[in-house]
């Protein structure tokens, strides 16, 4: 293919795994169109495609970028991702994650826009009833942030039936580490995931808290699943790829299928910096499960896939490397 039927829109295409994404299209020869708000992404991370300024929310706005760019697939990553903010919040989650998707899926059959690749999530899942979690899991979230991720997966296949939309759902376990090459990384405001907080310790920044040392697991902390974001970047355009060659619609996990602890992540950080990583015990957060982690067979037979960055102490080196390079991250904020 060539011309704009290699056209892509990437919305959060600024944000963490966005841009990691937005990257890995522009490997595989695809052009790329970030379409942003900047709420929580950075302007100096859109470096692989053109900047189109606008809200999921404007149905307009959307669908004027996906004619003036001959746009033939979107990837959407815009959505609110804090799991406590969003016990907190709901309004803010059901009105970004499902009415700002919508709109998207709006415009997109409006424009004849057929391929969407959707940035999902385990949270969908709820409590595990067994682990490791495969596919057919049932889907119980326990917070409005999974629940806003499932009520849009439960809407594509009406998409798929009014307006031919084909689609993959990608439900991410821990997104976690940095571009190899150190061009972009991991920048949020506030930050709440381990690798980053840990690192911010290790330089003398916030202490870092753990929550609960008491679960049903080898050293007391939470088991988790940890998914560099470059690999994330890679299965997306991986299953773009697999609705043009099959046609079809699909879910899958992305994961390693490997376990880290709190306690782990933290001793790797330390092992990786040379520094000590002070952090003090804090009550268990609700709803936090004790283990959770993918059963990632099936998007690695049907979407050719394979985590390149599997091992935990590559993913916290290029959080390292990234963290020690941007000590202010991308400087905006």
């Amino acid at each position: 293919m060539g011309g704009s039927a290699r056209t892509v829109l990437v919305t959060g295409g600024a944000g963490y795994i966005g841009s990691h994404a937005a990257k890995a299209l522009r490997s595989a020869g695809y052009r790329v169109v970030v379409y942003d708000n900047f709420s929580a992404g950075h302007r100096a991370a859109v470096k692989f495609g053109e900047l189109v300024e606008g809200d999921i929310a404007d149905v307009a706005s959307i669908r004027a970028a996906l004619r003036r760019h001959e746009v033939s697939g979107v990837m959407h990553f815009a959505a609110f991702l804090d799991v406590g903010e969003s016990v907190r919040e709901p309004i803010r989650y059901y009105r970004n994650n499902v009415v700002g998707t919508l709109s998207v899926l709006e415009a997109m059959a409006a424009e004849g826009v057929r391929s969407f690749v959707f940035s999902s999530t385990c949270a969908t899942y709820g409590e595990p009833i067994e682990t490791p979690i495969a596919e057919t899991h049932p889907q119980n979230p326990i917070n409005s942030y999974g629940e806003s991720k499932l009520a849009i997966e439960r809407a594509l296949p009406h998409f798929a039936t009014a307006h031919g939309m084909r689609y993959v759902a990608l439900r991410y376990f821990n997104a976690s580490g940095a571009d190899p090459n150190g061009e972009i990384g991991e920048d949020h405001s506030p930050e709440i995931h381990l690798i980053p907080r840990a690192i911010e310790a290790a330089l003398g920044g916030r202490g870092l808290q753990v929550f609960g040392d008491d679960y049903p697991t080898p050293d007391g902390t939470c088991l988790r699943d940890y998914i560099h974001v470059t690999d994330l970047a890679d299965a997306h355009v991986r299953a773009l790829d697999a609705i043009a060659e099959t046609g079809k619609s699909g879910a899958y996990n992305l994961g390693t299928g490997r376990p880290h602890s709190v306690r782990e992540v933290i001793d790797t950080v330390e092992r990786v910096t040379g520094r000590n990583v002070p952090w003090t015990l804090g009550p268990r957060r609700p709803g936090d499960p004790a283990v959770l982690y993918a059963a990632a067979q099936k998007a690695q037979a049907e979407l050719h896939w394979t985590p390149r960055y599997g091992d935990l102490e590559t993913i916290v080196r290029t959080a390292w490397d990234w963290h020690r390079a941007h000590p202010q991250g991308y400087g905006e904020k």
